[in-house]
């Protein structure tokens, strides 16, 4: 084995253990951090240069502290109560939402959308029929935005999650 072949083989170890230890990270976020099914909105839902994706902006409810509408981005910390999502105001941090208001029901809107990758073959979630509404289950990390699971449709009160395989 040449010396410029074990360098490289050292390099493509270390490109395997980093992405590897990203995963485990995340898979063991998803099994130890709650999860939540949240409202969305969706939009955006094809980029030529990632692929097919849903970018959804996700809907929380305003903790205690957000006593006046912002019309302004401010830092929150996202938690479950409840089985609700949470955005309370926080000095600093790396996620933001908004204070909007839908059906005259206060909400907070996380200002970072995240994206949901869909296959070629199934037909883009995004559009709904009158009467629903997506949805999304996230999982809520420590720190940053939560991370998208599944996608479902609420029609009529009742939350089904959507067959994208």
């Amino acid at each position: 084995m040449t010396r410029t072949m074990r360098n490289g083989l050292i390099v493509a170890a270390l490109h395997v253990a980093l992405t590897a230890s990203i995963g485990a990270r995340l898979l063991i976020d998803r099994v130890t951090r709650p999860r939540v099914w949240v409202r969305t909105a969706p939009f955006d839902p094809d980029l030529p240069i990632r692929g097919r994706y849903v970018r959804l902006r996700i809907e929380a409810v305003p903790g205690a502290g957000f006593d006046a509408p912002l019309s302004y981005d401010r830092p929150v910390t996202l938690s479950v109560t409840k089985d609700r999502l949470v955005a309370s105001p926080a000095d600093r941090g790396p996620v933001t939402a908004r204070i909007s208001a839908r059906d005259e029901v206060r909400i907070a809107l996380i200002a970072e959308p995240v994206a949901y990758f869909i296959p070629e073959h199934v037909p883009d979630p995004s559009v709904r029929q009158p009467g629903e509404e997506l949805w999304v289950e996230v999982t809520v990390p420590s720190q940053g935005p939560p991370r998208p699971i599944r996608l479902g449709v609420r029609k009529d009160g009742a939350l089904m999650p959507l067959p994208i395989d």
